[in-house]
């Protein structure tokens, strides 16, 4: 059984940075792929940074290359992501979550994913 809860939003202005925290308990980080989603109102769960659970690559959605970081530390099981120069556009809950298979190198779809936290708000004021 994996449990995932993630902790770190909060309110933050335009430019601003946030780092978000997903703790595991149960399925280690390192044996799975994890990752993180956000979700607008009235849209659909997007994906936006991964990490590879065997090369330990990570791989992030095109509006958040150079801003965001993903990063996981092993020994604590925990998920990060380092998110800087924040932008209205990412106003959203944001999920971590951990892939179904291990045969999945570089999901990017939340059906590629079982295993989900509560969710932590991040939001962006202009």
């Amino acid at each position: 059984q994996v449990q995932l809860v993630e902790s770190g939003g909060g309110l933050v202005q335009t430019g601003g940075s946030l780092r978000l925290s997903c703790a595991n308990s149960g399925r280690t980080f390192s044996s799975y792929t994890v990752g993180w989603f956000r979700q607008a109102p009235g849209k659909e769960r997007e994906f936006v940074a991964g990490i590879n659970w065997l090369s330990d690559t990570p791989y992030y959605t095109n509006s958040v290359k150079g801003r965001f970081t993903i990063s996981r530390d092993n020994a604590k099981n925990t998920l990060y992501l380092q998110m800087s120069n924040l932008k209205p556009d990412d106003t959203a809950v944001y999920y971590c979550a951990s892939a179904r298979s291990k045969v999945l190198s570089y999901p990017k779809s939340p059906r590629d994913f079982d295993s989900w936290g509560q969710g932590t708000q991040v939001t962006v004021s202009s």
